[in-house]
């Protein structure tokens, strides 16, 4: 069992994460619930050879779409697990009595019901028992806690879609405003002219055209776009705040309006709750997998990949890009400990390592000869990861996501047994006495605590979860009713990938992606100027404009057409899906076009 002491032991002890995945035993070989699945074979007559740098759900994303039109792909991973941010890890040492380690991870993973293009690869991957694939292993979360500190009242949301949503053609601009006012009142203590306000800058995203979008709504920070400093502190935090930090690890302030309302307000809630542009008619705004993301995703993707030819050299350090006469000429990389060096070569290549990693990689030449490469410099990443904590009893809290709206750290938290109905969380983990695992996820790094009144970057390992836990139980534990005890607290989880805390030199490898305004124009294309290298993972140029698995799943399909284009191939395109677009709208989007041309504001913006 994973104990506070165990936890104090391995930090001392200095456990990076190579040696943590070194000594748990490397890329899962046995797929833990569909184990044996047989994959189809390739496409026959096969394109050239495919180099994927980076093992993450881009690069496994690319490597499947390549792999089933016949190209012989290698993945070369830094890990020495697949998956990158999305996959669970093994707790050391707290597997006793034939049960599995206790299941760690970065941060919990979601699905959102409008995610599209990363399902259809899940539907692919062939699952014991589902008709549709690894898919079938998601279920839903019905409902949402935005819970409250310090007393007050948690509000408290159903996110089934409705029931009986707007017939064609009755989707009208009154009709968003009185379902968003409606929402705004169930247990907000919103001033009504407040609620009225929001309500009418969201109708004013709503039907901006996309040039306004991109060229006035691109520049100007959320905050700013709903007028959060002149409103109360409410406000601030359930609109401001609430639906940025704690969602996307973006700051308000920053945070571009284009990427937070296209995305997070319409994709993600509205449309969501509407049941428009979904993933199937199944498909509810907030989903999750039955058990770790391992054994219910990643390790049966592997299998099948597996059985498509694709090769995986793991433990693999990119160190360069090799760029001459116009083309890439091959990738210098060693063994992670920096032996081992060498070049591979192949026709194609697709770097599908994360934005921090891969600029880190093209030279001088490889920059100059395509110029987004170097824009890449200007894109930002920030700290978005987790704790798990192994709890006694069992403590659902709420059937989904729950967000702690007043955690100076922006809390998320899910409980997760709840969802895993293919697993008995005690029988088949740990030592036998966890029976729950309470994963939370801190999206501000940079922001004084409750408890010790330094920022989770200045506390220590051990700092950081009493910290967290005390947040947790400030929102969740009400008046008169206790939640979270801290007897039922067994031990906890912390990505080895975070080091350092405490210390001079803080530091996270598994950073994300974050959305300041005019992120977009320093975002680059799948495609480059090099005509064999391409582009993939959740930094590069999608119609999701967010780093997610659905963008990062998005892009590799963007890449490989791109690859498919250059190789002059005949094989079929990827489909890729776009965000829903309502068309009641697009009437109402076409006069914006007009107006913006002509320098005007948006019909609806009253400023």
């Amino acid at each position: 069992m994973t104990t506070e002491h165990a936890q104090q032991s391995q930090e001392q002890s200095g456990h990076t994460r190579r040696r943590f995945l070194t000594a748990t035993g490397g890329a899962a070989g046995a797929v833990a619930l569909g184990s044996g699945i047989a994959g189809a074979a390739p496409a026959p007559g096969g394109g050239g050879r495919v180099a994927v740098l980076g093992g993450g759900v881009s690069g496994l994303s690319a490597a499947h779409e390549l792999a089933e039109r016949g190209y012989a792909v290698t993945v070369y991973e830094y890990y020495d697990a697949l998956g990158g941010k999305a996959r669970s890890m093994d707790v050391p040492g707290t597997g006793t009595g034939g049960r599995r380690p206790l299941p760690g991870e970065h941060g919990f993973r979601f699905f959102p019901g409008f995610y599209r293009n990363l399902p259809d690869t899940m539907r692919r991957i062939p699952f014991a028992g589902n008709a549709d694939g690894v898919r079938g292993n998601l279920r839903s979360g019905t409902e949402a806690l935005f819970a409250r500190g310090s007393g007050r009242p948690d509000l408290h949301f159903p996110l089934r879609r409705a029931t009986t949503p707007p017939r064609p053609g009755d989707l009208t601009p009154s009709w968003i405003r009185d379902q968003i006012l409606s929402v705004l009142d169930l247990g907000t203590r919103l001033p009504a002219h407040e609620a009225a306000y929001f309500a009418n800058r969201l109708l004013v995203h709503l039907t901006s055209c996309e040039a306004r979008r991109e060229g006035q709504w691109e520049q100007v920070a959320w905050w700013d776009f709903i007028r959060a400093e002149e409103m109360s502190q409410e406000y601030r935090t359930l609109l401001g705040i609430g639906q940025t930090r704690n969602l996307v690890a973006t700051r308000a302030e920053v945070a571009s309006t284009r990427t937070v309302g296209r995305v997070i307000i319409e994709a993600l809630l509205l449309w969501g709750l509407l049941g428009r542009g979904m993933d199937g008619p199944d498909a509810d705004v907030d989903r999750v997998l039955n058990a770790p993301t391992s054994e219910a995703w990643i390790d049966p993707w592997e299998t099948h990949l597996r059985s498509l030819g694709v090769e995986f050299v793991l433990g693999t350090q990119v160190h360069e890009v090799l760029y001459d006469g116009g083309r890439v000429t091959g990738v210098r990389v060693s063994d992670r400990d920096g032996g081992g060096e060498r070049t591979v070569t192949a026709d194609h290549y697709v770097s599908a390592l994360p934005v921090e990693h891969a600029r880190l990689t093209w030279g001088r030449a490889l920059r100059a000869a395509d110029p987004q490469l170097a824009r890449c410099d200007a894109l930002r990443t920030d700290w978005m990861t987790g704790v798990m904590f192994y709890l006694r009893t069992p403590t659902p809290v709420v059937h989904g996501h729950v967000n702690c709206l007043d955690s100076p750290w922006s809390v998320t938290a899910i409980g997760q047994a709840q969802f895993w109905d293919v697993r008995d969380f005690s029988r088949d983990y740990g030592d036998g006495r966890a029976r729950d695992c309470l994963s939370a996820i801190i999206s501000e790094w940079d922001k004084p605590g409750i408890l010790y009144g330094k920022t989770a970057k200045e506390c220590t390992r051990e700092e950081v979860v009493a910290e967290l836990w005390a947040q947790l139980k400030d929102g969740l534990n009400d008046a008169g009713e206790t939640t979270l005890r801290d007897e039922d607290r067994l031990g906890w989880f912390m990505d080895p990938a975070v080091t350092g805390l405490g210390g001079p030199d803080p530091r996270n490898r598994e950073q994300l992606l974050v959305h300041p305004t005019g992120t977009l124009g320093n975002r680059p294309t799948a495609r480059t100027k090099v005509p064999n290298l391409f582009l993939a993972g959740d930094y590069v140029r999608t119609d999701v404009d967010l780093a997610s698995m659905e963008g990062a799943n998005e892009s590799a399909r963007h890449a490989v057409n791109a690859l498919l284009e250059a190789d002059n191939s005949d094989a079929a395109r990827c489909r890729v899906w776009e965000l829903y677009r309502p068309p009641e709208l697009e009437p109402l989007k076409r006069v914006d076009e007009l107006r913006y041309r002509l320098g005007l504001p948006n019909t609806f913006d009253l400023g």
